[in-house]
Protein backbone atom coordinates (compact mmCIF):
# COMPACT_ATOMS: atom_id res chain seq x y z
CA UNK A 1 0.00 0.00 0.00
CA UNK A 2 2.91 2.01 0.64
CA UNK A 3 4.40 1.73 -2.51
CA UNK A 4 1.09 2.06 -4.30
CA UNK A 5 0.87 5.56 -3.01
CA UNK A 6 4.29 6.87 -3.93
CA UNK A 7 4.03 5.49 -6.68
CA UNK A 8 0.59 7.79 -7.73
CA UNK A 9 1.83 10.75 -5.98
CA UNK A 10 5.32 10.33 -7.93
CA UNK A 11 3.74 9.74 -11.38
CA UNK A 12 1.43 12.86 -10.57
CA UNK A 13 4.17 15.24 -10.21
CA UNK A 14 5.38 13.58 -13.16
CA UNK A 15 2.44 14.45 -15.42
CA UNK A 16 1.89 17.88 -13.82
CA UNK A 17 5.48 19.15 -13.24
CA UNK A 18 8.27 16.84 -15.60
CA UNK A 19 6.43 15.43 -18.40
CA UNK A 20 6.53 19.53 -20.43
CA UNK A 21 10.21 19.95 -19.61
CA UNK A 22 10.97 17.11 -22.10
CA UNK A 23 10.38 16.53 -25.56
CA UNK A 24 7.30 14.51 -26.34
CA UNK A 25 9.47 11.71 -28.25
CA UNK A 26 11.11 10.79 -24.53
CA UNK A 27 8.26 9.58 -23.29
CA UNK A 28 8.61 10.27 -20.18
CA UNK A 29 5.73 9.26 -18.26
CA UNK A 30 6.47 5.97 -19.94
CA UNK A 31 9.60 5.62 -18.48
CA UNK A 32 8.49 6.50 -14.80
CA UNK A 33 5.57 3.98 -15.01
CA UNK A 34 7.20 1.25 -16.61
CA UNK A 35 10.53 1.60 -13.60
CA UNK A 36 8.06 1.57 -10.87
CA UNK A 37 5.87 -1.41 -12.72
CA UNK A 38 9.24 -3.34 -13.08
CA UNK A 39 10.07 -3.00 -9.23
CA UNK A 40 6.79 -3.77 -8.51
CA UNK A 41 6.56 -6.70 -10.35
CA UNK A 42 9.69 -7.93 -8.82
CA UNK A 43 8.83 -7.56 -4.85
CA UNK A 44 5.12 -9.31 -6.38
CA UNK A 45 7.02 -12.37 -7.92
CA UNK A 46 9.03 -12.34 -4.70
CA UNK A 47 6.36 -12.59 -1.99
CA UNK A 48 4.59 -15.19 -4.18
CA UNK A 49 7.90 -17.50 -4.20
CA UNK A 50 7.72 -17.40 -0.40
CA UNK A 51 5.49 -18.95 1.68
CA UNK A 52 2.36 -17.60 2.07
CA UNK A 53 -0.65 -18.02 4.70
CA UNK A 54 -4.43 -17.87 2.61
CA UNK A 55 -4.68 -14.67 3.71
CA UNK A 56 -1.69 -13.49 2.62
CA UNK A 57 -2.23 -15.43 -0.94
CA UNK A 58 -5.79 -13.48 -0.92
CA UNK A 59 -4.53 -10.51 -0.62
CA UNK A 60 -1.45 -10.65 -2.96
CA UNK A 61 -3.59 -11.88 -5.41
CA UNK A 62 -6.36 -8.77 -4.94
CA UNK A 63 -3.58 -6.31 -5.11
CA UNK A 64 -2.09 -8.04 -8.85
CA UNK A 65 -5.55 -8.35 -9.89
CA UNK A 66 -7.69 -5.68 -8.51
CA UNK A 67 -5.87 -2.85 -6.28
CA UNK A 68 -3.18 -2.27 -8.71
CA UNK A 69 -3.22 0.90 -10.97
CA UNK A 70 -7.44 1.09 -9.88
CA UNK A 71 -6.98 4.36 -7.40
CA UNK A 72 -4.63 5.74 -10.04
CA UNK A 73 -7.27 5.45 -12.94
CA UNK A 74 -9.41 7.64 -10.34
CA UNK A 75 -7.54 10.60 -11.61
CA UNK A 76 -8.49 11.38 -15.20
CA UNK A 77 -5.00 13.13 -16.32
CA UNK A 78 -3.39 9.52 -14.95
CA UNK A 79 -5.56 7.38 -16.06
CA UNK A 80 -5.08 8.81 -19.51
CA UNK A 81 -1.31 8.48 -19.74
CA UNK A 82 -1.04 5.01 -18.07
CA UNK A 83 -3.40 3.93 -20.96
CA UNK A 84 -0.83 4.85 -23.26
CA UNK A 85 1.28 2.63 -21.11
CA UNK A 86 1.10 -1.36 -21.78
CA UNK A 87 2.25 -2.58 -18.23
CA UNK A 88 0.98 -6.21 -18.15
CA UNK A 89 0.42 -8.03 -15.12
CA UNK A 90 2.58 -7.70 -12.49
CA UNK A 91 3.03 -11.58 -11.96
CA UNK A 92 3.88 -14.26 -14.48
CA UNK A 93 0.71 -16.23 -15.65
CA UNK A 94 1.60 -19.19 -14.32
CA UNK A 95 2.61 -17.88 -11.02
CA UNK A 96 -0.72 -16.37 -10.46
CA UNK A 97 -2.88 -19.38 -11.51
CA UNK A 98 -0.87 -21.33 -8.77
CA UNK A 99 -1.92 -18.87 -6.36
CA UNK A 100 -5.65 -18.88 -7.64
CA UNK A 101 -5.23 -22.84 -7.16
CA UNK A 102 -4.32 -22.39 -3.60
CA UNK A 103 -6.80 -19.70 -2.89
CA UNK A 104 -9.39 -21.58 -4.39
CA UNK A 105 -8.80 -24.74 -2.84
CA UNK A 106 -8.32 -22.96 0.55
CA UNK A 107 -11.67 -20.94 0.21
CA UNK A 108 -14.03 -24.38 -0.94
CA UNK A 109 -12.53 -26.19 2.22
CA UNK A 110 -13.46 -22.94 4.63
CA UNK A 111 -16.75 -22.64 3.07
CA UNK A 112 -17.13 -26.78 3.04
CA UNK A 113 -16.16 -26.58 6.89
CA UNK A 114 -18.85 -23.85 7.59
CA UNK A 115 -21.20 -25.68 6.08
CA UNK A 116 -20.93 -28.59 8.02
CA UNK A 117 -20.24 -27.30 11.67
CA UNK A 118 -23.70 -25.23 10.81
CA UNK A 119 -25.59 -28.62 9.78
CA UNK A 120 -23.63 -30.27 12.90
CA UNK A 121 -25.13 -27.56 15.51
CA UNK A 122 -28.69 -27.50 13.56
CA UNK A 123 -29.36 -31.15 14.25
CA UNK A 124 -27.87 -31.12 17.61
CA UNK A 125 -31.04 -28.13 18.58
CA UNK A 126 -33.29 -30.77 16.86
CA UNK A 127 -31.62 -33.29 19.59
CA UNK A 128 -32.00 -31.41 22.23
CA UNK A 129 -35.27 -30.29 21.34
CA UNK A 130 -34.83 -26.36 21.12
CA UNK A 131 -37.36 -24.21 20.25
CA UNK A 132 -36.36 -22.75 16.73
CA UNK A 133 -35.87 -18.85 16.02
CA UNK A 134 -38.52 -16.72 15.03
CA UNK A 135 -37.77 -14.11 12.68
CA UNK A 136 -40.83 -11.61 11.37
CA UNK A 137 -42.59 -14.06 13.46
CA UNK A 138 -42.10 -17.10 11.18
CA UNK A 139 -39.96 -19.88 12.77
CA UNK A 140 -36.14 -19.97 10.98
CA UNK A 141 -33.11 -21.82 11.12
CA UNK A 142 -30.75 -18.98 11.62
CA UNK A 143 -27.66 -21.23 11.30
CA UNK A 144 -29.08 -23.20 8.35
CA UNK A 145 -31.15 -20.72 6.61
CA UNK A 146 -29.15 -17.42 7.26
CA UNK A 147 -25.73 -18.41 8.42
CA UNK A 148 -25.00 -21.29 5.91
CA UNK A 149 -25.86 -18.93 2.96
CA UNK A 150 -24.45 -16.24 3.90
CA UNK A 151 -21.41 -18.34 4.03
CA UNK A 152 -21.68 -19.06 0.39
CA UNK A 153 -22.48 -15.87 -0.79
CA UNK A 154 -18.91 -14.32 1.56
CA UNK A 155 -16.93 -17.10 -0.03
CA UNK A 156 -18.07 -15.93 -3.81
CA UNK A 157 -18.13 -12.49 -2.98
CA UNK A 158 -14.45 -12.49 -1.97
CA UNK A 159 -13.04 -14.18 -5.14
CA UNK A 160 -15.37 -11.88 -7.37
CA UNK A 161 -13.18 -9.05 -5.82
CA UNK A 162 -9.91 -10.58 -6.81
CA UNK A 163 -11.78 -10.85 -10.45
CA UNK A 164 -14.52 -12.46 -12.47
CA UNK A 165 -13.11 -15.29 -13.62
CA UNK A 166 -11.70 -16.18 -10.24
CA UNK A 167 -15.30 -15.88 -8.28
CA UNK A 168 -16.73 -17.69 -11.57
CA UNK A 169 -14.25 -20.80 -11.05
CA UNK A 170 -15.42 -20.68 -7.22
CA UNK A 171 -19.18 -20.73 -8.31
CA UNK A 172 -18.70 -23.82 -10.01
CA UNK A 173 -17.21 -25.63 -7.01
CA UNK A 174 -19.28 -24.18 -4.07
CA UNK A 175 -21.94 -25.46 -6.40
CA UNK A 176 -20.42 -29.24 -5.88
CA UNK A 177 -20.27 -28.78 -2.59
CA UNK A 178 -23.49 -27.71 -2.14
CA UNK A 179 -25.44 -30.65 -3.22
CA UNK A 180 -23.52 -33.63 -0.75
CA UNK A 181 -24.29 -30.64 2.03
CA UNK A 182 -27.81 -30.56 1.51
CA UNK A 183 -28.00 -34.34 0.83
CA UNK A 184 -26.78 -34.93 4.74
CA UNK A 185 -29.10 -32.32 5.10
CA UNK A 186 -32.24 -34.05 3.77
CA UNK A 187 -31.08 -37.41 5.34
CA UNK A 188 -30.69 -36.08 8.89
CA UNK A 189 -34.22 -34.28 8.47
CA UNK A 190 -35.34 -37.20 7.41
CA UNK A 191 -34.00 -38.94 9.83
CA UNK A 192 -35.57 -36.23 12.78
CA UNK A 193 -38.93 -36.55 11.37
CA UNK A 194 -39.41 -40.31 11.35
CA UNK A 195 -38.00 -40.69 15.22
CA UNK A 196 -38.36 -37.36 16.92
CA UNK A 197 -42.17 -37.07 16.70
CA UNK A 198 -42.87 -36.84 20.72
CA UNK A 199 -40.78 -33.72 20.84
CA UNK A 200 -41.93 -30.75 22.58
CA UNK A 201 -41.26 -28.67 19.36
CA UNK A 202 -41.38 -31.07 16.87
CA UNK A 203 -44.12 -29.03 14.75
CA UNK A 204 -42.23 -25.83 15.35
CA UNK A 205 -38.93 -27.21 13.61
CA UNK A 206 -41.03 -28.51 11.18
CA UNK A 207 -42.23 -25.25 9.71
CA UNK A 208 -38.39 -23.44 9.99
CA UNK A 209 -36.92 -26.26 7.82
CA UNK A 210 -39.41 -26.39 5.20
CA UNK A 211 -38.95 -22.32 5.28
CA UNK A 212 -35.23 -23.17 4.71
CA UNK A 213 -36.19 -24.56 1.49
CA UNK A 214 -37.05 -21.18 0.16
CA UNK A 215 -33.43 -19.79 1.23
CA UNK A 216 -31.60 -22.25 -0.38
CA UNK A 217 -33.72 -21.68 -3.90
Amino acid sequence: LHMGKTMKEDLTVVVKYIKQLYPPEFNVFSIYAELYHDYFASQAKKNAESHLEDKDIYLLLSWVHNFYLKEMRKDHALAMELDKVKLGSLLPSSLSKELEKKYLDSEVVTVKNSLSKCLDKEIQGWKEDVEPEKLNGHYQSELLGIFAIQSLYSGQKRAEDISTAVGEELSRRLLRELLPFLQSYRDAFEDFKEKSRKHTNYKPILIANINNCWNFR
